[in-house]
C-alpha cells in the first residue's frame, strides 16, 4: 500500500488565515465559518458597539467546528476578568488591543494557558515616532501583531492606515487589520506579504450591514477576494 505524500505542494498557492471580528449573532457566526474563515473574533470591551458578555461569547462559540479558533479581545481589561473569560470559552485566543504592557501580555497568556496577539496600533500621519520593529521586539511573546490604525479610542478603527510606510522586515507573524474591505484587501496583502514571518488578515466593519451585524454577501466577497489575490502573489 502506498502512503500519501505527506509534503505540500510548492507549486499550490499560500493560503491566507482570515480572522473576522465583532461577532454578536449566531447566524452570522455560522455563515462565516461555512465561508471559511479560520479564526472568528469576539469583542469584550463594553464600550464598543459590537461588545458582547463573557456568556454570550461563550454561546457564540460553541457554535464554531473544529478548527476555527475562537479570539476574545479585550483593550485594558482586569486579570480577573480576562481568566474568567477563558475559562468560559475554551481553546480561545486572547487579543490584547489597549495599553497593555508586554509584560502584562506574557502574565496573562502565562496565567490562562492561551497564546496572544497583541495590536500594535499604527498611526494615521505620515510623520510619526512609533516604531514597529521596536514593538515587535517587545512583545516577542505575542504569537502575532494585529496591525491597525490608530484613531481616538479602542477597538477595530475601521480606518486604513499607510501600508508603505511599515518597514519590511519585522520578526513577527502579522494580522492586517484596520478599514479592509472586498475592494482593498488584495492590495493589503501584495504590499505586506513579506514584510514579516507571515500574513493573516483582520475584517470587521469591511463585512458589516451595521455594527456588529454581518453582511453574509459581504463576508462571501471577502473571502473571495482573499483567495484571488492568494492565486496572483508569489510564495
Amino acid at each position: 500500500m502506498s502512503l500519501p505524500n505527506a509534503l505540500p505542494d510548492s507549486s499550490a498557492p499560500q493560503r491566507t488565515r482570515i480572522k473576522m471580528c465583532g461577532f454578536t449573532r449566531d447566524t452570522d457566526v455560522l455563515a462565516a465559518t461555512a465561508l471559511g474563515a479560520d479564526a472568528i473574533g469576539f469583542v469584550l470591551y463594553p464600550p464598543s458597539p459590537r461588545s458582547v458578555s463573557i456568556e454570550r461569547a461563550a454561546e457564540l462559540a460553541r457554535l464554531l467546528p473544529s478548527f476555527v479558533t475562537p479570539v476574545l479581545l479585550f483593550v485594558n481589561d482586569t486579570p480577573e476578568r480576562i481568566a474568567a473569560a477563558c475559562a468560559a470559552v475554551p481553546g480561545a485566543l486572547l487579543q490584547f488591543h489597549g495599553d497593555e504592557s508586554p509584560e502584562f501580555c506574557a502574565a496573562m497568556s502565562q496565567r490562562t494557558g492561551r497564546p496572544h496577539l497583541k495590536a500594535a496600533r499604527i498611526p494615521l500621519s505620515e510623520v510619526h515616532d512609533f516604531d514597529l520593529l521596536e514593538f515587535a521586539a517587545q512583545h516577542h511573546a505575542a504569537q502575532a501583531l494585529l496591525l491597525d490604525a490608530h484613531v481616538d479610542g479602542y477597538g477595530g478603527s475601521g480606518k486604513t492606515f499607510h501600508w508603505s510606510h511599515l518597514p519590511p522586515n519585522v520578526n513577527a507573524h502579522l494580522v492586517l487589520s484596520g478599514g479592509l474591505t472586498p475592494a482593498n484587501v488584495g492590495d493589503g496583502m501584495r504590499a505586506l506579504r513579506t514584510h514579516g514571518l507571515s500574513l493573516a488578515v483582520d475584517v470587521s466593519s469591511g463585512i458589516e450591514a451595521g455594527k456588529g451585524l454581518k453582511d453574509a454577501d459581504k463576508m462571501r466577497q471577502f473571502v473571495q477576494a482573499v483567495r484571488t489575490a492568494d492565486q496572483d502573489l508569489p510564495l
